[in-house]
């Protein structure tokens, strides 16, 4: 029952009441008229039959941003008012149904994360709007926002430090030794690094890497008092960008996150794990600035927004140092050693980078 049905169940009550009371045939006949017309109604939304509606919403997984569209085609309204509404990201939105029976709408996609897309409900009201069938035509789905990964062209090649834990530098040419291993059945013989073999009496194979091909170290400032959140949406954008440029050009990254939260290692082009974790990623409550491996010091670029000082003494430790901080004017300086890079969005940034880095 409807608040209108309501009021006027009791107005028909109330009449005939009176009437009988006060033996006006009259108004009790207004009275019991009044309460037909509100029984009339609710036997009309129960006979009717029921509306159909099929809610569609695609792509589930989209990039932040990009357009995500939930279509809603209903059937079976009659000549009763019906009203449909869903509830997207928490909020109801009622949809304005045309006579062809399908209406689109959009899922917000500003913020990465899942957004919820449902229930929906519809609801069919009987005459004069007294009674109304309400029942849910379609779950609750959701829709999970992730990073845009913009273009960048990549690494700057021959910036690689000599040996692990060595503060040299190694500019192009050459191998660079960056480990041992035991050796297995079907390695090059070649690669044997015979000193070590006698010392321990073991086999050990080196392990060399091109200068080309240097290790990236992504380092995100993930702590809330280094963003906003607008800031930190396009520092995520910003890692994920480079990481993806770098995977899918065979060079080794890591991706670390400034409070510790996130420490994944990309060995092949493919970067899936490393994207999810910052589809996932969200600011903490920390302090310090978590160091880069060293062996993760060929190229680290540190991402955020305030506290520069800070970054820029994490990528200092780096072969070469690039700071990418979101938020403010575009300029190019240095810290030291460090280039430090400035934009007021993700694209931005990584187009400094394609000019001054490369």
């Amino acid at each position: 029952m409807t608040v209108r049905g309501a009021a006027v169940l009791a107005a028909g009550a109330l009449c005939a009441g009176c009437g009988l009371w006060w033996r006006y045939p009259g108004l009790t006949a207004l009275g019991l008229a009044l309460v037909a017309v509100v029984v009339l109604s609710f036997v009309v939304v129960l006979v009717a039959s029921p509306v159909d509606a099929v809610r569609e919403v695609r792509p589930r997984t989209v990039p932040r941003l990009a357009a995500c569209t939930a279509s809603v085609v209903v059937s079976g309204t009659g000549r009763l008012p019906v009203e449909v509404v869903d509830t997207v990201a928490g909020s109801p939105v009622a949809l304005d149904i045309p006579e062809s029976g399908r209406v689109s709408y959009p899922v917000p996609t500003q913020r990465r994360g899942v957004v919820a897309v449902g229930p929906l409900t519809v609801r069919r009201y009987g005459p004069a709007v007294l009674a109304v069938s309400s029942r849910v035509a379609a779950g609750e789905v959701t829709v999970r926002v992730v990073p845009r990964v913009l273009p960048v062209r990549g690494l700057p090649a021959g910036a690689r430090r000599g040996q692990v834990g060595a503060d040299e530098r190694v500019e192009r040419g050459g191998t660079d030794l960056v480990g041992l291993r035991e050796y297995v059945p079907g390695d090059d013989l070649r690669r044997l690094h015979w000193a070590t073999s006698a010392r321990t009496g073991t086999l050990m194979i080196r392990e060399d890497a091109d200068p080309a091909r240097p290790h990236l170290a992504v380092l995100l400032d993930d702590r809330e008092s280094a963003h906003t959140a607008e800031s930190f949406e396009e520092a995520v954008e910003v890692a994920a960008s480079l990481v993806a440029s770098a995977a899918a050009d065979g060079h080794p990254v890591r991706l670390l996150s400034a409070s510790g939260s996130v420490d994944v290692e990309v060995l092949e082009p493919d970067a899936a794990e490393a994207l999810s974790a910052l589809a996932d990623v969200v600011p903490v409550a920390a302090q310090d600035v978590r160091p880069v491996p060293v062996r993760d010091l060929d190229v680290v670029a540190a991402i955020g927004s305030f506290a520069v000082d800070e970054l820029i003494l994490a990528a200092g430790r780096g072969a070469y140092g690039v700071v990418l901080s979101v938020g403010s004017e575009d300029s190019v300086s240095a810290g030291g050693a460090v280039i430090v890079l400035r934009g007021s969005s993700a694209e931005a940034l990584l187009r400094a980078w394609d000019a001054v880095v490369l």
